[in-house]
């Protein structure tokens, strides 16, 4: 994106978040900061405005397999995420959010929408969101348990989109359905791509346990897509994202039409919580043909120093240390196990497949503050890249650890 083009977004933001520091200035009811990572205003008309950004700092090692001479392995780092915008409220039960990622080498709007609250349960989002993919996909970076998220999750494509849903919640229940266009950063003029989302959670409360049961469906038209020449490949890194080498891919496929399926379920008790995902994606390529990919993963994570994992909005949130190391204490201490599994292989289409065996320890010192550290064995068969003696069944050693603050 172009500077001009970013000055113009920032400001864009800021006149719209001005309204309590205008009621400052013109004396009218002023702001009442309050404390949420960052300073959060408020004025008795129903504008606020916050801060809001995180600073993610990655760096890991790829061994490298027998015969394997591609670059990409060995040590590497990189700058994950550096984000800043506002979030906030604004009269007639409006509310909006703004962010930007600085990390990559072009700038990229993340989240840019307005929602609407039309009743208690109802809230409608307009703008650049997620559009409800699934749980380990819509849980913050802030709060996932491990360095990435689960391998489908990439492979399969997920990102946010420009588009208009809604969500209801009412007790343990949560609707979302919406209809999406393309990420702001891959329009182009004549782009008709459009998809539909939804997906229905059952979370209840029983006792000190906290149940999540979910599914969701998807169904997306690529448009002009390969009218236009264009493919779509599915692919994963093995890990880390500070490396653009991937084991497993598919070749590039004309894909016309995608249809995809996810279950998924959770449980909180106490320190205790476990995880686990499916889904199914069926990738339309036309003369081509129909091609169906899968992935799954399961987890299970202790807190051992006695906290919860948050839960709020139908995924994971922000955990709360009991007693962080400004109040004497040694902050949380989490373990968390994974198998991760990635089916790349579909008739004629033979991507690879990929299983991971993974480990974290996060150390969370204060609320907004986070070290992870990952390891992972990952294992292949028919990997595209193949190793000494054009073996294409191997596996690879993965660590990764992490450097969080947010606000």
């Amino acid at each position: 994106m172009k500077k001009t083009s970013l000055v113009l977004l920032l400001a864009t933001a800021t006149s719209l978040s001005a309204g309590p520091a205008l009621a400052q200035q013109t004396g009218d009811a002023g702001p009442s900061p309050r404390f949420q990572g960052a300073p959060r205003f408020g004025s008795t008309d129903g504008w606020s405005l916050k801060p809001r950004g995180r600073f993610q700092y990655d760096v890991g090692h790829i061994s490298r397999p027998e015969g394997v001479t591609v670059a990409g392995l060995g040590s590497r780092h990189e700058l994950r995420r550096a984000r800043i915008g506002v979030e906030g409220t604004a009269p007639g039960r409006f509310g909006y959010v703004f962010e930007i990622d600085f990390a990559a080498d072009v700038v990229e709007i993340v989240d840019a929408n307005i929602t609407y609250k039309a009743t208690d349960e109802i809230t409608l989002t307009a703008g650049q969101h997620n559009n409800f993919q699934s749980l380990d996909e819509l849980t913050s970076s802030r709060f996932n348990s491990f360095i990435e998220r689960a391998a489908f999750t990439d492979a399969f494509n997920f990102e946010r989109r420009l588009g208009l849903s809604g969500t209801f919640a009412k007790g343990p229940v949560t609707a979302q359905v919406g209809v999406f266009h393309d990420n702001l950063l891959d329009i182009d003029d004549g782009d008709s791509a459009v998809g539909l989302d939804g997906r229905f959670v059952y979370a209840p409360r029983l006792g000190g346990t906290q149940l999540h049961f979910a599914g969701s469906a998807h169904w997306r038209d690529n448009g002009d897509l390969v009218a236009n020449g264009l493919t779509t490949r599915y692919r994963q890194r093995p890990l880390i994202h500070a490396t653009s080498l991937r084991f497993v891919a598919t070749p590039a496929l004309p894909v016309e039409e995608e249809t995809h399926f996810g279950l998924e379920a959770a449980l909180i008790r106490g320190p205790f919580h476990a995880a686990g995902e499916a889904h199914w994606l069926r990738a339309d390529s036309g003369s081509a043909g129909d091609h169906t990919y899968f992935g799954a993963y399961a987890e299970v994570g202790y807190f051992l120093t006695g906290e919860t994992r948050g839960y709020r909005g139908a995924r994971f949130d922000r955990t709360r240390v009991r007693r962080s190391i400004e109040e004497g204490g040694v902050g949380a201490v989490q373990v968390n196990l994974r198998w991760d599994h990635l089916d790349l292989n579909s008739g004629s289409v033979t991507g690879g497949v990929q299983n991971g065996l993974q480990a974290s320890l996060i150390w969370i010192p204060t609320d907004y503050v986070r070290f992870m550290l990952n390891y992972a064995r990952l294992s292949y068969d028919g990997a595209r890249i193949p190793a000494a003696g054009g073996d294409r069944d191997y596996g690879v050693d993965v660590i990764g650890a992490r450097a969080q603050f947010d606000f």
